[in-house]
């Protein structure tokens, strides 16, 4: 399946989607590239979302470090920061769950957060649109608590597929 049907999908029957990214995953040879692709796709899409916000603030700011830094440092965390602390957030969740009774894998866990990352992400650029025509207010507030709701729910819908006993 395309990733942008499976998105899409994600947001109509996501236990489905993820039963059969996981089920993907255990067939897979190399089940780990598959995971870190999914985050560093959507990391590069958050970051490009924010591009629009970083150009404007360095626009309306005349004391503002040179947009070139402030693209930079937004790249480099985006791209390396985010993901390690993604790490350790699956696996910091994985383990609360396998004290909750959990029957899934540290693999699992993080297919299922990082899915989840790519997933919310064009909810990410829908924001850096809504921001740079609207600015800051109301509109992106209410936006910013819908794109929480959204990757709260469907984390927590995916980890508990994620955390299930292995079918395959």
């Amino acid at each position: 399946m395309a990733v942008t049907s499976e998105i899409l999908r994600s947001y109509r029957a996501p236990r489905k989607v993820m039963r059969r990214l996981l089920a993907a995953a255990e067939r897979d040879d190399r089940p780990e590239a598959r995971a870190l692709a999914y985050l560093f796709l959507g990391c590069l899409i958050i970051f490009l979302s924010q591009l629009p916000s970083l150009v404007s603030f360095h626009a309306v700011s005349a004391d503002a470090p040179p947009v070139e830094a402030l693209v930079g440092v937004t790249f480099f965390s985006w791209m390396f920061v985010w993901p390690l602390l993604f790490y350790l957030l699956a696996a910091i969740v994985h383990l609360i769950a396998r004290a909750f009774g959990g029957k899934g894998s540290f693999s699992r866990a993080r297919v299922a957060l990082f899915w989840t990352v790519l997933a919310v992400s064009p909810l990410m650029l829908l924001r850096g649109a809504v921001e740079s025509v609207a600015g800051q207010g109301g509109a992106l507030a209410v936006l910013d608590g819908a794109i929480a709701l959204a990757f709260c729910a469907l984390w927590a819908v995916s980890l508990i597929e994620a955390e299930a006993p292995s079918t395959v």
